[in-house]
């Protein structure tokens, strides 16, 4: 760390004993902070976790399905339809002590429409709408894990801050601030020997 740079005397030690305060009060509302962040962390976790297991129930159902299906149609049951149409994502944010971080993800797929060929037989029938289902869970699932990274990268960095200010900052402006304690004082004591003697040559 770079050199302390104070004034002598008392602007000195004043400068010092303000730099201290604003350290400790910053260190204070880290800590805060940092519980809070800790708090919603596990919470996301916890959702990020839930849908996980979620999404992957999701997919084993759709994936028996489309066995099924294969067994009764053979492969050439999965021919690609004649079109495609696209999944709509709409993810709503939220903010977590300054942090930015998805909070719900809703997934619309579209049906078919009246002019689609249909599935091969009613197990790919279901498989469909089976997948149709794992999809919106994998987005579901996508938006936790990225509230849940977006949160515990932010625990990270508010530790390290808290830890520079608690184990380094603070310390060395203490350090500092009672060595200028010391050089006032000793100031102070020479000035008072000095007018004595000065008041002893007078008289």
């Amino acid at each position: 760390m770079a050199e302390l740079r104070v004034p002598p005397g008392r602007a000195g030690r004043m400068r010092l004993r303000r730099s201290l305060d604003v350290a400790r009060r910053g260190a204070d509302l880290l800590d805060q902070k940092l519980a809070v962040l800790r708090a919603r962390h596990e919470e996301v976790r916890h959702a990020e976790a839930v849908a996980r297991d979620h999404w992957h129930e999701r997919l084993r159902e759709a994936e028996t399905w489309l066995r099924r299906g294969l067994l009764l149609g053979g492969e050439d049951a999965l021919d690609p339809p004649n079109s495609s149409r696209p999944a709509e994502l709409d993810i709503e944010w939220t903010a977590t002590m300054g942090v930015r971080h998805p909070a719900t993800a809703t997934c619309r797929v579209p049906g078919r429409e009246s002019g689609d060929p249909a599935p091969a037989n009613t197990a790919l029938v279901h498989a469909e709408a089976a997948y149709a289902t794992a999809l919106c869970a994998a987005a579901e699932y996508a938006a936790a894990r990225a509230a849940a990274h977006a949160v515990g990268d932010e625990v990270l960095r508010t530790r390290q801050r808290v830890r520079a200010l608690r184990r380094h900052w603070v310390p060395r402006l203490e350090t500092a601030l009672a060595r200028a304690d010391a050089a006032l004082e000793q100031s102070e004591h020479e000035d008072a020997v000095r007018r004595r003697w000065a008041a002893r040559t007078h008289d």
